[in-house]
């Protein structure tokens, strides 16, 4: 049960989720946590690395099919991004498009967030910029101008994935909200493929992976004033072939106690704190969960070998 101390754990949200997820029987953390600016940074990193193919896939779709999925957004669309991040891919899908009114980048990382909007802006000075500040899970509005027509979400990379079937579908039902009654979205989806090479994107040989994963105890750190010692977990990529997933852990190298905020919190060697589902899909697999959400699959673009796809969606 949890109790409230000084009155912050119940009104830190970030506390609270660490104080929810070390008291667990099985310990986890929420991987929404781990992009703080440091984060994010360093999953820009990762996206550089040689084992981790899904930028470079995702790109070469973007850049190949690009005629393509201009005629499949209205001209004088709206681009709304749930979890801009750098919006490095933003830039080459507002390149194709025509004529797009304006850009609205969601993302939790508020320093990320504004650099990206001056970018984009600059990039492209006929569009507006409106960024918001959120959790894209969160109930929020956007602030859109002018009409409510012509509207598309863009959710890239392979986030989408690491969500589990209760937050695609809220993320979905919502982003159908926000995009109104002709609303189109673009999706990024790792697909189902070899193991080996699903560990490998997230467990790169330079440890840019590593670092980020560990990155959440630092912010513990940081932030409530924790005394992880990271020199005492390690980073950890699994196959969970129920959930056709990707894990991340951090797992404890001896049996220690960590402290904070008043908590104590103690640790066996080889347990773990489970921080990130990737989930891969088919396209059947993802159709489903589409149309969980109110959507139905329009369109599904694919790099020439197959390894990821983006669909475009259209509602039921």
């Amino acid at each position: 049960m949890l109790h409230a101390i000084d009155g912050d754990v119940v009104e830190n949200a970030f506390a609270r989720d660490v104080v929810r997820g070390l008291s667990a029987a099985v310990k986890t953390l929420p991987s929404r946590w781990l992009y703080n600016e440091r984060g994010s940074e360093l999953f820009e990193e990762i996206t550089r690395q040689d084992e981790y193919y899904l930028t470079r896939a995702e790109t070469s779709i973007l850049r190949e099919r690009q005629r393509d999925i201009a005629d499949f957004v209205e001209s004088g669309t709206i681009l709304v991004e749930y979890g801009a991040g750098a919006g490095v891919k933003t830039e080459l899908l507002l390149a194709s498009l025509r004529a797009p009114r304006g850009y609205v980048p969601i993302d939790v990382a508020d320093t990320f967030l504004a650099e990206t909007s001056r970018r984009i802006a600059s990039r492209f000075p006929s569009l507006w910029v409106r960024p918001v500040e959120h959790n894209f899970l969160d109930l929020f509005e956007i602030p859109f101008g002018g009409s409510g027509d012509g509207r598309t979400g863009f959710f890239p990379g392979s986030t989408m994935g690491n969500l589990n079937s209760s937050e695609a579908k809220t993320l979905l039902m919502q982003m159908r909200r926000h995009l109104g009654g002709n609303g189109r979205a673009i999706i990024g989806v790792d697909l189902l493929k070899n193991v080996d090479t699903l560990l490998r994107a997230y467990d790169d040989s330079a440890g840019v992976t590593a670092a980020f994963n560990l990155n959440i105890l630092e912010r513990i750190n940081a932030e409530l004033g924790g005394d992880f010692c990271l020199e005492k977990f390690k980073h950890v990529a699994r196959w969970n072939e129920i959930e056709k997933a990707v894990e991340m852990h951090l797992v404890s190298l001896c049996d220690q106690r960590v402290t904070f905020y008043g908590w104590t919190f103690d640790f066996r060697t080889s347990e773990s704190i489970h921080t990130e589902s990737s989930r891969k899909y088919t396209a059947e697999s993802f159709e489903r969960l589409a149309r969980s959400g109110g959507w139905k699959v329009a369109e599904l673009w694919q790099d020439a070998d197959g390894l990821f796809g983006m669909f475009g969606l259209i509602r039921c």
